[in-house]
């Protein structure tokens, strides 16, 4: 069945209630193959079968930044469990972070960075999250580098754009910048890293710190690794959040599995 987006910005819903994942969870799981994750043991979803257990909706919240690799992550999980129907929503890590503790229902939450995370897990709504993918930054400018952006120093003159610094993209673009010792004036500050590379795609930026994940693939820019990126790795983990259904805990799973985690390399990210 074709995996459902919802359109954004999100339209928050409201939970109906947070019960905890009891017997019939782990019933479930356990007739579908899976089993809670761990970081030395990650698992993979079972093939569908007649009987497998799994129904329902998963509603994912995920970094901007995992759009491509989760669309693939969702349909792939969706063909193993026929009866399930995945709903991503896509945004900054920090913004879905305030959402959930908003009371908007998801059933996995999957960040950018650990900080992110931890305000969700501090509120009482998630434990255990596993990290299941890293990212590093790049500089992206448009095709042909018209202002000639060669080097992180190179930013401080020309018409940069960053991540606001209480997101994860910021976070790391601003530890990349004070190691470097250069000072950027950015020309605008968005809230997640797909805005950043939507204008320098569009020419209204000379150039801007994204993911080395975001740029793979896109004709409309160029790129390049900093000096000093391999020092600023973003870690990116997983949680089924507190109530979530048995399909929701299985996707967590499923993004720790074999399956997944070939989906993942494959669109640019590094291994746990």
């Amino acid at each position: 069945m074709p995996c459902r987006r919802l359109p954004e910005p999100l339209r928050r819903a409201r939970v109906a209630g947070r019960a905890p994942v009891g017997i019939t969870v782990l019933a479930a799981l356990l007739l579908a193959g899976c089993a809670p994750a761990s970081d030395t043991a990650p698992l993979d979803a079972a093939p569908p079968t007649a009987g497998d257990a799994l129904t329902g909706t998963v509603t994912v919240f995920a970094a901007a930044s995992l759009r491509t690799a989760f669309d693939e992550i969702a349909t792939a999980f969706e063909t193993r469990h026929p009866r399930v129907d995945v709903v991503a929503v896509y945004d900054g890590s920090s913004t879905l972070a305030v959402q959930v503790q908003e009371g908007a229902h998801a059933d996995v939450f999957a960040t950018a960075d650990e900080n992110s995370m931890q305000v969700v897990v501090d509120a009482g709504l998630a434990s255990d999250p596993v990290v299941f993918a890293t990212n590093t930054l790049v500089v992206a400018v448009p095709v042909g580098n018209p202002a000639d952006v060669t080097a992180l120093a190179d930013l401080s003159r020309a018409v940069t754009v960053l991540c606001a610094p209480e997101v994860p993209c910021g976070v790391a673009a601003t530890r990349l910048l004070d190691d470097a010792g250069v000072s950027v004036t950015p020309a605008s500050l968005e809230q997640n890293v797909t805005a950043v590379l939507q204008k320098v795609a569009a020419g209204e930026a000379d150039a801007g710190l994204v993911y080395a994940t975001d740029v793979l693939g896109d004709a409309a820019v160029e790129s390049f690794v900093p000096v000093g990126a391999g020092d600023v790795v973003n870690r990116y983990p997983v949680v089924a959040l507190d109530g979530a259904n048995a399909a929701g805990v299985a996707f967590a799973a499923f993004v720790l599995g074999d399956e997944a985690q070939q989906l993942l390399q494959a669109r640019g990210f590094g291994a746990p």
